[in-house]
C-alpha cells in the first residue's frame, strides 16, 4: 500500500491535531511524566496488541513444550521447537526489513498477524487430531515466517505512535508489557492445560487473541513517509543497507554487541531446570519461581524507569547494567542458596531491562525512518540468533564443563565484553542523553 503526497500531508496534519488534543499539550508534558507515551491513542492500541500477542505466545510455548514432551519423552524433540521457529527468522529477516521500508508497515503487520492466526488455528487442529510431530514443526516454521515479517514492521511502526520526546517512555512501557506477559502467560497456559487436560484449548485461545490483535492493528492511525518510485528496488545491496548503517553508527553497534554477547554468555536461564533439580533441590515449584524472577525484576525496574527523568549518562548506565548482569550471573552460578539464587535472577532481569530500554530507544532515535525496517530486522536477527545460539552454547558447555563452570564462566565473559566494548567504542562511554534537546 503506497500513499500519495497529499494523503501523507493530510495524515501529518491529523497527527498534529491528535497530539494537541492529548490530555496535556505536548509542549507542556514533562519528560519525567511516567504516563507520557500512554497519552497517545495509537500507542495505547499498539501496547495492548503487543501485550495480548506476547501473552498468547507465552501460553503457546508452555503448551507446545508440555504436549510434545508428553508425546515423545524426548529432550531432542523439545530442542527442535526453537530450531523450527528460528530458521525462518534467520532466513527472512533481511528481506522482511526491506519490505517494511518499501511498503506500508501497518498493512504488513495486519497480514503477518493474519498468518499467525491461521498458524494457531492449525496448531489447534494438529493437537486435537494428535497429528505427527513433523507437521507440528512445519506449523511452527510457518509461525516463524509470520514472526520474521511482524518484527521489523512492529518495531518500525512504534516510532509513528508517539512523538520523539516519548521514545524512551514508550520503550519502557513496551518492555514492561512483554515482561508482564512473560510472568502471566506461562501461568495461564499451565492453568488452562490443567483444567482442560489438553493443550488444544490453549491454541484456540491464542487464535482468539490473534483476532483481537488484528482488529486493534487495523484501528491504528499511523503515518509513514511516501515511497517514491526513484527509490532502489530489492537488491542484495539494499537488503544489506541495514548492516552498513549499523557499521557506521557506532553507538547502536556497541549497544547491540553488548546485548548479543551478554545473551550468548549468560546461560543462567537456559540451565534453570538443572539448577532447580540437581543444585538447589527445589523441584518444579522452585523452578517456576526461578523462571519468573527475571521478569519480575524487569517489571520492577520498568516501574522505576517510568517515574524517573530520562537518562543523562546513558552510555555509562548501559555499560554498568551489562557488567552488573554479568556479576549477578556469576553469583547465581556458584550459589547454593535458593533465596540468593532467586535474588540474583531478580537483579539480572532488572539490569537486562535497563539494557533493553536504552538499546531500543537508540534504535528509535538514531535510525532514519526510511531505514527503520532494515535496521530493526538486523537487530531482531541478532537478538533471535543470540537467544537460540546462547541456549545451545550453554547446554553444550554444561555437558562437558558442568553447569556451575558454564554459568559462572559466562558471567565472566560478559564482563570482559563490557570492558572491550568500552575500549573499542569510546562513543558509548561518552553517550549522554538518548534524545538530544531541540533548539
Amino acid at each position: 500500500m503506497h500513499w500519495t503526497n497529499n494523503e501523507y500531508e493530510q495524515e501529518i496534519h491529523s497527527d498534529k491535531e491528535a497530539l494537541v488534543s492529548a490530555k496535556e499539550p505536548v509542549s507542556t508534558v514533562k519528560a519525567h511524566d511516567p504516563y507520557f507515551a500512554l497519552r497517545f491513542r495509537d500507542f495505547r492500541l499498539f501496547l495492548i496488541a503487543s501485550f495480548v500477542g506476547s501473552l498468547g505466545t507465552q501460553m503457546v510455548y508452555i503448551a507446545i513444550g508440555w504436549e510434545l514432551y508428553e508425546r515423545s519423552d524426548s529432550a531432542l524433540v523439545l530442542g527442535g521447537v526453537g530450531l523450527a521457529q528460528v530458521l525462518p527468522v534467520i532466513l527472512l529477516s533481511l528481506p522482511a526489513g526491506h519490505i517494511a521500508d518499501r511498503f506500508h508497515r501497518q498493512t504488513i503487520l495486519v497480514l503477518s498477524q493474519a498468518l499467525a492466526v491461521l498458524t494457531s488455528l492449525w496448531l489447534a487442529w494438529l493437537s486435537y487430531t494428535h497429528s505427527s510431530i513433523a507437521l507440528v514443526y512445519a506449523c511452527l516454521a510457518l509461525g516463524g515466517v509470520a514472526m520474521a515479517f511482524n518484527g521489523p514492521a512492529a518495531e518500525s511502526i512504534l516510532a509513528h505512535t508517539v512523538p520523539e520526546e516519548a521514545y524512551t517512555n514508550a520503550s519502557t512501557w513496551a518492555s514492561s508489557s512483554w515482561q508482564l506477559a512473560s510472568v502471566v502467560g506461562p501461568t495461564l497456559g499451565g492453568f488452562a492445560i490443567a483444567v482442560f487436560r489438553s493443550a488444544t484449548p490453549v491454541y484456540a485461545l491464542n487464535t482468539l487473541a490473534g483476532l483481537i490483535i488484528t482488529y486493534l492493528l487495523i484501528q491504528l492511525r499511523v503515518r509513514q513517509r511516501p515511497v517514491h518510485q526513484s527509490e532502489p528496488q530489492t537488491t542484495l545491496s539494499s537488503l544489506a543497507e541495514g548492516l552498513r548503517f549499523l557499521s557506521k553508527t557506532q553507538v547502536i553497534l556497541a549497544a547491540i554487541t553488548l546485548d548479543l554477547f551478554a545473551v550468548l554468555f549468560g546461560g543462567a536461564t537456559t540451565l534453570l531446570p538443572i539448577y532447580a533439580q540437581d543444585i538447589l533441590h527445589v523441584g518444579p515449584t522452585g523452578l517456576g519461581w526461578l523462571r519468573a524472577a527475571p521478569s519480575i525484576g524487569a517489571l520492577v525496574i520498568a516501574f522505576i524507569l517510568t517515574r524517573r527523568p530520562p537518562f543523562k549518562k546513558a552510555g555509562r548506565t548501559l555499560l554498568l547494567a551489562v557488567a552488573g548482569f554479568g556479576a549477578a550471573t556469576i553469583i547465581f552460578g556458584i550459589s547454593r542458596s535458593f533465596w540468593l539464587s532467586l535474588a540474583m535472577l531478580f537483579v539480572l532481569g532488572g539490569l537486562d531491562n535497563i539494557s533493553v530500554v536504552i538499546r531500543n530507544t537508540l534504535l528509535l532515535v538514531r535510525t532514519p525512518d526510511a531505514m527503520r525496517g532494515r535496521v530493526s530486522a538486523v537487530n531482531a536477527l541478532f537478538v533471535t540468533a543470540s537467544n537460540e545460539l546462547g541456549g545451545f552454547e550453554s547446554g553444550l558447555a554444561a555437558q562437558f564443563l558442568g553447569p556451575v563452570v558454564t554459568v559462572a564462566g559466562g558471567g565472566v565473559g560478559t564482563i570482559l565484553v563490557v570492558i572491550l566494548v568500552a575500549l573499542l567504542w569510546p562513543e558509548m562511554r561518552r553517550l549522554g542523553t538518548l534524545i538530544e534537546p531541540k533548539s
